[in-house]
């Protein structure tokens, strides 16, 4: 997404390639459902995953994947920022809350034993 000082769009912290690219797939699934949205720009993604039907002009998957990143891309960045902004903060949230529930389940207080630590001297 571009630097436009009116979002304020901020990386979840520890994401990685799979993340970002899950996040924006479900980013692109929610605005698609999204009323706020207008119908003929949501044709923008549904055209690009069309075009994959479609006899090649160019031979090779470079010029699919081109065309499917710049249809995600311009529908992101042409529906209406506060409708991605809200989006993209429960798609976050979510994502945090799961984590501090997985971590949250990894440590449970009685599962931690009082005990001593010695090494057995080698003979």
């Amino acid at each position: 997404m571009n630097e436009n000082p009116n979002r304020k769009l901020q990386r979840a912290p520890n994401s990685g390639f799979f993340w970002e690219l899950s996040a924006r797939i479900k980013l692109i699934l929610r605005l698609l459902a999204d009323r706020r949205v207008s119908p003929l720009l949501k044709l923008l993604p549904i055209a690009s995953l069309a075009y994959l039907l479609v006899p090649d002009l160019a031979p090779g998957p470079v010029d699919d994947a081109l065309i499917i990143w710049l249809g995600a891309y311009l529908f992101v960045e042409l529906c209406p920022s506060e409708v991605v902004e809200e989006h993209l903060k429960k798609i976050q949230s979510s994502a945090i809350n799961q984590l501090y529930e997985e971590r949250k389940s990894e440590f449970r207080p009685e599962d931690i034993e009082d005990a001593e630590y010695w090494e057995e001297p080698k003979p």
